[in-house]
Order: structure tokens, then sequence, then C-alpha cells
């Protein structure tokens, strides 16, 4: 029988009430999969403006987007609410333009920018893996500020709590 001090190996079958990250990402596209409409857009709204609040963005470099691309990051940012996909593409473009870093940019800024992008993909064509991708982008956030274990993923209480706040948007 196993003691505390006894490690435990995880295998083909691990413990009991652990979620692996391949669990929660199949998960969460079976919530997305089962959404209706109305559910998808707030949760895709949700989701993106709060990606695009966080601190993600105040943590790059100036050395990752020139001025220009900066001034429609900080634009796509005030108005993610109300503006329309086209006006995101817009931005989007003059970002991508205006991106100097060389391979090298800021994690945090690149989880944004990612997000902006699903986001406005998914106004654009209405794809509801757009926003599969934008919840996982959400969880990389969790997990780049609090660095959840592959084969218990939802063990730290911020990575609980943004699935919790993923399952409760998305309604099966």
């Amino acid at each position: 029988m196993p003691t505390e001090t006894d490690v435990v190996v995880v295998g083909a079958e691990h413990y009991p009430g652990a979620v692996r990250y391949h669990e929660c990402e199949a998960a969460i596209r079976e919530l997305v999969d089962a959404a209706d409409e109305n559910a998808l857009h707030a949760f895709g709204l949700a989701t993106v403006t709060r990606l695009l609040e966080a601190d993600l963005i105040d943590e790059a470099g100036a050395d990752d987007l020139d001025e220009d691309a900066w001034a429609a990051l900080t634009d796509a940012r005030e108005r993610i609410a109300t503006a329309d996909a086209t006006e995101l593409r817009s931005h989007l473009d003059r970002i991508d333009e205006g991106i100097i870093a060389d391979g090298d940019m800021d994690p945090g800024l690149l989880i944004a920018l990612s997000a902006l992008e699903h986001w406005t993909t998914y106004l654009e064509e209405h794809r509801r893996g757009e926003l599969h991708e934008l919840a996982l982008r959400s969880v990389e956030e969790v997990d780049y500020r609090v660095s959840a274990a592959l084969d218990d993923f939802l063990a730290t209480p911020e990575m609980a709590a943004e699935y919790a706040r993923i399952t409760e948007s998305l309604p099966a």
C-alpha cells in the first residue's frame, strides 16, 4: 500500500480527479461545439476583452512593435466591444505591418495578438474553431502566469477558475 512518501508515477492511468491538458482541451471543444450562437458570441467577446485588458500587453517591450502598430493595438483594445470584423482586420493589418520583433516577440503580447486574430476571424467567418482557439489562448494566459502541470492541469486555483469561467460561459 502506498504511503505519503511514495512517488506516484503518472502513466497510462492518472490519479483520480486529475485532468490532463488534452482532456481539458477536448472538453472545451465539446462546449464550443454544443453552444448556441448567442453564447458563443458573448463568450468570445468576454474572452478577447479579458485578454486584451490583461497585463500581457503592458509587459511587452517597445522593440516588439513599431509606433503605428502600438497605436493600432491600442485602438483595437479600446473599441473591441463595438468594432466590427472589418475594423478589427484593419487594426490587425497595421499591427502585422509594424511587427519589428525578430522571431522573439514577448509571449504575453503574442497571446493577446493571437486572441485578437481568432476573434476577428470568428467575426468574419463564424467558424467555431476560432472560439475554441480563443478559449485555449485564455487558458494559455493563465498558464503563462501560474504554470499549470500537464498531468493535473486544473490543480491550481487560477486554472480551475478559468476553466469554470469557460464552462459557465458555454452552456450546452
